[in-house]
């Protein structure tokens, strides 16, 4: 995954298999969000899915244009 490399190359431990999708979701998106990769969420509004959405529009804007996920 993606978001994972990108916690483990800025020095965050593996995620071990007990971890959650929820936990891990939430701990990539605060990582980007204080490496300032993506804007933050306000306050009220830091649920899962919206955290999702921010991490698929990250991701999105790192393929290549002619990748097939953007067809």
């Amino acid at each position: 995954m993606v978001g994972e490399a990108y916690a483990k190359n800025r020095g965050f431990n593996t995620f071990s298999a007990t971890d959650s999708a929820k936990d891990k979701v939430e701990c990539i998106y605060r990582l980007l969000a204080n490496d300032k990769l993506i804007t933050p969420l306000p306050a009220g509004s830091e649920d899962l899915l919206s955290m999702k959405h921010k991490l698929a529009v990250w991701l999105k804007n790192k393929l290549p244009k002619d990748h097939p996920l953007l067809k």
